[in-house]
């Protein structure tokens, strides 16, 4: 039997202590697409966030877990859920792929397979995600999973050296379901 957090391409693990320099990478990375860039960490910071991550609730609304490739257990990058409102039954997720592993189907599977997990088991019903807008890989990922547009926050962060666009989505349970099949019955 294959884990439900096990899809085609990859599958979706938590934080180990040890994932310190996978987590430093992936930053640095980050930076490089414009993200917010922050003053550098040391290897230590690294490595305690990856043992507070590696120790936290996995019953929590809000996680982060890292993406391995079936292939070769290489772990190829993070997805989470960064903000939750289980009142309003929303969150938002993030994730990012390592440079070397992008164009490989890794990012859209590990999404389906945090969301599918958000809709059944956690009963959100909107899943939401926020992409700089000259961010044209991650623009196309969203639109591929099946998000649509809900708005723009014009010149909303300063990131490296000049106010950037931030392009909102968001993706109801049931137009996911609609896409990628519905929940499955036990």
């Amino acid at each position: 039997m294959t884990s439900y957090w096990t899809g085609e391409r990859v599958r979706l693990r938590a934080v180990e202590p040890e994932d310190g320099p996978l987590l430093a990478r992936l930053s640095v990375q980050e930076e490089r697409l414009g993200d917010a860039l922050d003053p550098p960490r040391s290897a230590e910071g690294w490595a305690a966030l990856a043992r507070e991550k590696a120790a936290a609730d996995p019953t929590a609304d809000t996680y982060q877990l890292v993406i391995e490739a079936l292939a070769d257990g290489a772990a190829v990058g993070a997805t989470g859920v960064h903000r939750a409102d289980g009142r309003s039954g929303l969150f938002e997720y993030g994730i990012t792929v390592g440079a070397e592993h992008r164009r490989r189907g890794y990012a859209a599977e590990a999404v389906s397979l945090l969301l599918r997990h958000q809709f059944e088991e956690r009963r959100y019903h909107k899943a939401t995600a926020r992409v700089f807008a000259h961010n044209e890989p991650s623009l196309a990922l969203q639109r591929q999973l099946g998000f649509t547009e809900e708005g723009r926050l014009r010149r909303h962060f300063f990131v490296a050296g000049r106010h950037r666009d931030v392009v909102l989505f968001a993706l109801f349970a049931e137009e996911f379901f609609a896409r990628h099949g519905g929940p499955t019955q036990l």
